[in-house]
């Protein structure tokens, strides 16, 4: 009991170090030249090459998945890859903030789906909590809208990014409760590599030559937004409840509006900072009242 409350009190301390690395997400992929599968496919392949590292000592507990185990794990990377290639597509149409802030609107569908499907319960202040933490979304998305088919088309495809990212959160967390995190994201990652090469088919994009400068933020965007980003969230699962995990994610906007400040010269309005105040309340409240 008293093991599984520190990795609980680690897991918090591990959920902001998350945060802060896969907001770093939109700044490489605004960078980046190439297309936007492409991106999402070397992303992946790069991160799972990273985690190959370390599978030998799991190789044992590997040959004893079963077949359930299998499509548990082929369906959450394809959630995975329908999720990277429909976001990181958004910010070709729309700004980072807004493309961020969409993305990250998936609380409520975790939380809603969670109670049944992972019977978690959640607490009506946990769910006030989450009902802030998207209302300073809705605030920060309305600060940057624009009047525009093209934009509309970049949120559309947020949203969509969105969806998939619930459901890669939601198969994670019950898979999470049986698996090792290395062998766990290394399958993840490896299923959604394939899925997005499958994608890139179409596009000829992601098997050809690129300048080195682009390699660089392929590997740029697997080590720090993925490893340090998705697999730290992929460990902490198994320690907190789904939802605590995706309403921490809305603060990836506010991470990403600020870099793209810094970084990319994009400034946000100061309703966007208002928005991601009120953000960062409702994550309080999440995680206070989970």
């Amino acid at each position: 009991m008293v093991y599984d409350m520190d990795k609980k009190a680690s897991a918090r301390y591990f959920i902001p170090i998350a945060v802060i690395s896969v907001s770093f997400a939109a700044i490489f992929i605004r960078w980046s030249d190439s297309h936007p599968i492409t991106v999402a496919f070397y992303r992946m392949f790069f991160s799972s090459l990273v985690l190959l590292l370390f599978i030998p000592p799991y190789i044992p507990q590997i040959k004893r998945f079963e077949r359930k185990e299998w499509f548990t794990l082929i369906t959450t990377g394809l959630f995975l890859a329908v999720h990277f290639a429909a976001w990181i597509s958004s910010l070709n149409y729309t700004s980072v903030v807004s493309s961020s802030v969409l993305v990250t609107a998936h609380p409520i569908v975790v939380a809603w789906i969670s109670s049944w499907y992972l019977g978690e319960k959640t607490s009506s202040k946990a769910y006030i909590g989450i009902v802030i933490g998207l209302l300073g979304v809705a605030v920060m998305t309305l600060s940057n809208y624009r009047i525009s088919g093209w934009a509309l088309f970049g949120d559309m495809l947020a949203i969509a990014g969105m969806f998939a990212f619930a459901g890669y959160l939601l198969r994670g967390r019950k898979l999470r409760q049986d698996m090792d995190v290395i062998p766990y994201s290394f399958l993840v990652y490896l299923f959604s590599t394939l899925f997005l090469g499958i994608f890139s088919i179409p596009f000829s994009a992601s098997f050809s030559i690129y300048p080195m400068e682009e390699y660089i933020l392929f590997f740029a965007l697997a080590l720090i937004p993925t490893i340090f980003g998705h697999t730290l969230f992929n460990w902490t699962l198994k320690h907190v409840k789904a939802r605590v995990v995706s309403v921490s994610l809305l603060g990836e906007p506010i991470g990403a509006s600020i870099l793209a400040f810094l970084l990319l010269k994009e400034m946000p309005p100061e309703l966007t900072l208002f928005g991601g105040a009120i953000t960062l309340f409702g994550i309080y409240m999440c995680s206070k009242y989970e």
